[in-house]
């Protein structure tokens, strides 16, 4: 009989090794799962406010944005117009590339006038900046119609690079420029002149610059940016967005927020 025991002791560190080998398994897979689930996650959508220091209309717009861009799963950002200079005061985060996205935006939409504070969802439709409920609103019908962020971006970090990875469209749609968008770190102004004298406003997410980092054809693909250039700004937002044939922009698929490390 003693025979038996080294064959069961030699069985039982077999099943221990089985799982062990399983558990080991079990938490690779668990960790890839996690991997492909941050791989495919999605912001609530993109809100790109446009706005100017000198305008009385925009201070609650202002203010609800500053809420907007404290959100982990809003891209919020801020495009200072430079048009209401002449009523006395010159906005000092605005730029004239911001006025021109602006008014791209105006033909894109078939409108024939600029105006602020006007908040632009996703890139498909706009909406007055300062209430709150067509803000929310939108995001929340573009996103269960559909037209929310259909591509997922994730981005990640080495000592000198940002790594952007798009995804794959599958069936979706396909060609879109990978934009992105620098902006400064929160300021707080004061005004001095114009409709708003004497106020001090914190603003966040100021846009400071625009460029396009290269084309997306609807299979996943990976980009990279030079972290010297990120490091330099508040931080950066990545919009995958489609462009008509005319040029304008049009839907934002995808986006994601790098913040400076």
């Amino acid at each position: 009989m003693t025979p038996r025991r080294p064959l069961r002791l030699a069985v039982c560190a077999l099943a221990l090794a089985s799982n062990a080998l399983a558990g080991i398994v079990l938490a690779d897979e668990a960790n890839r799962s996690q991997t492909d689930k941050s791989l495919v996650g999605q912001p609530l959508g993109v809100v790109e406010l446009f706005t100017s220091q000198g305008c009385s209309s925009c201070l609650p717009a202002d203010a609800f944005f500053a809420e907007l861009a404290a959100k982990e799963n809003i891209v919020a950002l801020a495009y200072h117009v430079d048009y209401w200079d002449y009523l006395g005061w010159k906005d000092t985060l605005s730029r004239k590339e911001n006025t021109e996205r602006q008014y791209e935006y105006m033909r894109a939409f078939g409108s024939r006038s600029v105006y602020t504070p006007q908040a632009v969802i996703n890139g498909r439709s706009h909406v007055n900046g300062a209430r709150r409920e067509e803000v929310d609103g939108a995001l929340a019908r573009m996103k269960t119609s559909g037209e929310g962020m259909q591509v997922g971006i994730k981005v990640s970090r080495t000592s000198d690079r940002v790594i952007i990875d798009a995804g794959d469209a599958g069936s979706g749609p396909s060609d879109a420029h990978v934009v992105i968008v620098y902006f400064d770190p929160p300021q707080t102004i004061k005004i001095g002149k114009g409709e708003n004298t004497g106020r001090s406003m914190t603003y966040w997410n100021a846009v400071s610059g625009i460029q396009t980092a290269g084309m997306w054809h609807g299979k996943a693909h990976r980009y990279e940016l030079p972290m010297s250039v990120i490091a330099k700004k508040g931080g950066c937002a990545v919009l995958l967005q489609s462009v008509g044939k005319d040029g304008m922009p049009g839907p934002i698929l995808g986006a994601a927020l790098i913040h400076k490390p």
